[in-house]
């Protein structure tokens, strides 16, 4: 299936970029858990390797996944959020038209990505039931979060580019307080699954840690993984020595979680190694 737009013409302003989901469906005779994806790049770009082959990925462990080019600078906050909330409303509401369990959608982000990914998950609403526009009556909550080397501070530890592109030279103490995502976490936080390496030089771990401490606080679900060495935007990082298994530990949380319902072959024989 090709990608589409999320809004319907006229919705975004024809001077901005207009933000695409593309869907990478698995064939299926039953309706399959799927995870929106969250390219990282500072909100200046988005990556390519953390795009179309994390899509891959995830379709091979048994996954529908779908790919969002989401607006980056100059669309400052809320455009990159709204754009995450609609493409989560947007695969709930035509689940069926994709194959998809609306009870098991996910979102997974990398770097800024993450911090998108994560904001979207505690930053979500129940929906607009007034709303004229059938999909923005639909629930924006991920029913869980992938979090990779993510921004997650827009405080001490920030990435001071993603700041920037995201609010501007000038933002405030209470703007970057409201999207710090370790400050808004509460209880019905969705379950996340995180992975760092401890030397990131742009990102530092710090982000992924004060976010495991407050979900550890409120009580939600989680698993983090630190790696002691490995540089920034490693994606699926197969050819790094440890990093690597971030996969195959992503995988199994994610059929804990309910979403994968066996493991391939080659994930298994991977485990047993």
């Amino acid at each position: 299936m090709e990608k589409f737009a999320i809004w319907p013409e006229g919705a975004v302003d024809e001077a901005s970029e207009i933000p695409f989901l593309t869907p990478y469906l698995k064939a299926t005779d039953k309706p399959l858990a799927a995870i929106i994806v969250l390219p990282g790049g500072g909100y200046a770009y988005r990556a390519e390797h953390e795009g179309k082959p994390i899509a891959e990925w995830l379709n091979d462990i048994g996954l529908h996944a779908f790919v969002l080019d989401y607006r980056v600078a100059p669309n400052q906050h809320p455009h990159p959020l709204n754009d995450a909330k609609r493409a989560l409303r947007l695969v709930r509401s035509r689940a069926a038209e994709f194959g998809v369990d609306p009870s098991r959608i996910g979102i997974l982000g990398f770097s800024a990505g993450g911090h998108l990914a994560s904001t979207a998950g505690t930053q979500y609403d129940a929906g607009d039931v007034e709303s004229a526009d059938p999909i923005e009556r639909v629930s924006s909550r991920p029913d869980l979060m992938v979090l990779c080397y993510p921004v997650i501070s827009l405080g001490k530890y920030t990435h001071p580019g993603s700041l920037v592109n995201l609010l501007g030279e000038d933002s405030s103490q209470q703007q970057r307080d409201s999207l710090s995502g370790e400050l808004q976490v509460t209880s019905d936080t969705p379950p996340t699954f995180l992975w760092h390496t401890a030397d990131d030089s742009a990102v530092p771990v710090q982000n992924s840690l004060l976010f495991s401490q407050a979900l550890s606080e409120n009580g939600v679900p989680f698993e983090l993984h630190v790696y002691e060495s490995g540089h920034h935007g490693l994606g699926l990082a197969y050819d790094h020595p440890e990093a690597h298994t971030w996969t195959l530990n992503c995988a199994n949380w994610l059929k804990r979680r309910g979403f994968v319902d066996e493991l391939p072959i080659i994930e298994l024989q991977q485990q047993e190694l």
